[in-house]
């Protein structure tokens, strides 16, 4: 095994599928395990490693190494024990970052009282991140390290012909320009110095606290 990031992904059906193939196109190493033949054959052809094996037998994920992995995400369909089971193999193996995807809040509650790291309600999350998108125009979606913190386009009007150090949105507000690109160019200029002045219509990337961001007058 390399030293970057080691995941795995127990359940290769289409969250699990997706999740373990957008990491493996940000070049990082993924194993997978599903007991469906047909989910492993498809994966197959993307995952560095795939096994068709049982995950909520222990012995098995210890022999497959999952104690050795940085992450691990449990997404095994609507099976509330199987999950539940699997994830606290997981934990009592050692595995730093145990990600569960559940089914209902019910669920939710039994996986943190297991100790999982981080747990995926896809539903509500995607309803969530549709009304915030709505309420909020260039809206980007929130990050995965703080659901609470996102990444917002805006659009300059008022700010035009200040700079972003007297803007001071950090101190002002507790946000940061990341990325600021000209009205009429196709690119973005991103880590922008604090004397590059704003004209009107460019268009910033913004992060900061959701409820912050939602206020902001451009």
């Amino acid at each position: 095994m390399h030293t970057r990031y080691q995941i795995g992904v127990i359940g290769l059906g289409k969250f699990g599928f997706k999740f373990g193939n957008t990491l493996i196109q940000q070049g990082l190493d993924v194993i997978g395990i599903d007991t469906d033949p047909e989910n492993v054959k498809r994966a197959q052809g993307s995952f560095p490693l795939v096994y068709q094996a049982d995950a909520t037998n222990k012995e098995v994920l210890a022999q497959l190494g999952f104690k050795e992995l940085t992450h691990v995400l449990v997404s095994v369909g609507d099976s509330i024990a199987a999950s539940s089971m699997i994830s606290l193999y997981l934990k009592e193996l050692g595995v730093k970052n145990v990600w569960v995807k559940a089914i209902n809040p019910d669920h939710e509650k039994l996986l943190r009282k297991i100790g999982v790291d981080e747990v995926i309600i896809p539903e509500l999350l995607a309803a969530t991140q549709l009304a915030t998108k709505l309420a909020n125009p260039g809206y980007f979606g929130s990050l995965p390290f703080d659901k609470e913190f996102a990444i917002q386009e805006l659009t300059v009007q008022e700010w035009a012909g200040k700079s972003i150090r007297a803007l001071d949105l950090t101190n002002r507000y507790g946000i940061q320009i990341i990325a600021v690109k000209k009205a009429g160019e196709a690119k973005f200029q991103y880590i922008p110095r604090a004397d590059n002045t704003l004209g009107q219509d460019d268009v910033l990337e913004v992060i900061g606290p959701i409820e912050r961001l939602s206020k902001i007058k451009s």
